[in-house]
């Protein structure tokens, strides 16, 4: 009974809470609305101040480690041939987000494509292009009302995967993590606190690794079990909400992310964005940056220590060698001896290699060996 007790105590304070939120949005979406009317009314041209999400309007918080959003911001401009159609835009996804809230009801990125897709009254154009156009402009919306996506009721397609010492609550639903068998825990693009709660953890850490191929050698080989951890994957360049899931299982939990990314600019880029967050959202960092992470491996040294053989070189083209360099010049890695160290290296190796290249010692030597050792030495990159 108290336990039965507890769980609706805690459901209250969850509704509560995301009634108090949907206030705040919808009362951001009204003066907005109302900003733009009043301006209208007043014979003034209807404009909508949308802040730069640039790398000019980026800040490099040292004393933080992460990425932070400047002051810069556009106007968006109704008469501005040039801003017309994304000015018609914003209002339009505006609304539509008025009345999932008003609706308590939530949509896809690619449900909101639709929403507002329509064709123009008295001409042949579209009000969007395409997604990806629909997507920018409700990005420009979540920096303009200071809400999340999912403050706006809207979320993206699943992507990253999890298992491990751990059970969550979701939505309700209590999931054990140590039973989901080989396909695991999808992880969903919304992970506030109000959707998922974490119930019990035994685990030490957490391993984050690149792709579902990896994740799936880690999870056959029960790794998790042997070494007391939660394991995850982002399919590449993880999405938010596996961002944002590291992010509370390491702020909430005190739990260490340990990344096993491939050797090359482009898993260098993801621990970047794992670790300090990105540029394009950076106003979101607070809740996604991690800046205690660290890089497990594979490492440039790798080649040498682990005695691979020439079959797992990729060569990298003139479009690796220029983003390494890029890498290497931001502005939390230009001052690191240890990643300009390791992104020398790798330029001077003149190739890349992928995790999955050290199935050529063994398939399970990854699993068994290499992660194993670096844990217990503590060779990492931070």
């Amino acid at each position: 009974m108290a336990k039965k007790a507890a769980a609706a105590a805690n459901a209250s304070n969850v509704t509560k809470s995301v009634k108090e939120r949907d206030t705040r949005t919808m009362s951001r979406i009204v003066d907005l609305a109302d900003s733009v009317a009043s301006k209208a009314l007043a014979g003034r041209e209807p404009k909508v101040a949308i802040p730069l999400r640039t790398k000019s309007n980026t800040i490099w918080n040292r004393k933080r480690g992460m990425l932070e959003m400047g002051d810069a911001a556009a106007e968006r401009e109704l008469f501005n041939l040039n801003q017309a159609k994304q000015f018609m835009q914003t209002c339009l996804h505006a609304n539509s987000i008025k009345e999932l809230i008003e609706a308590e009801k939530t949509l896809s990125l690619r449900g909101m494509f639709y929403k507002g897709l329509h064709t123009v009254q008295g001409t042949k154009e579209k009000t969007f292009a395409d997604q990806d156009e629909s997507d920018g402009i409700l990005e420009d919306l979540e920096v303009s009302l200071g809400s999340l996506r999912e403050e706006l009721h809207i979320f993206a397609k699943k992507k990253g995967t999890m298992i491990g010492n751990i059970t969550i609550v979701d939505t309700g639903d209590e999931i054990d993590c140590r039973r989901m068998g080989s396909g695991g825990y999808a992880i969903p693009s919304i992970v506030e606190p109000d959707v998922i709660q974490f119930k019990k953890c035994d685990a030490k850490f957490v391993l984050h690794v690149e792709k579902d191929t990896v994740w799936g050698r880690f999870n056959e080989d029960k790794f998790w079990q042997k070494h007391n951890c939660i394991l995850t994957e982002g399919g590449g360049q993880p999405s938010r909400g596996v961002r944002r899931l590291l992010q509370r299982l390491n702020n909430e939990l005190g739990l260490p992310i340990y990344c096993l990314l491939d050797c090359d600019p482009w898993g260098h880029y993801i621990f970047s964005v794992i670790k300090q967050g990105s540029i394009s959202l950076a106003f979101e960092s607070n809740r996604l940056a991690i800046p205690d992470a660290k890089f497990i491996g594979i490492r440039s040294k790798d080649y040498t220590a682990c005695d691979l053989s020439d079959d797992v070189k990729v060569e990298m083209n003139d479009t690796d060698i220029k983003r390494a360099k890029e890498i290497a010049a931001y502005p939390w890695f230009l001052g690191h001896k240890g990643w300009q160290a390791e992104i020398d290296l790798m330029l001077r190796n003149g190739f890349k290699m992928e995790v999955e290249s050290l199935i050529t010692k063994d398939i399970s030597y990854v699993t068994e060996e290499y992660v194993p050792q670096r844990l217990k030495a503590k060779d990492w990159l931070v």
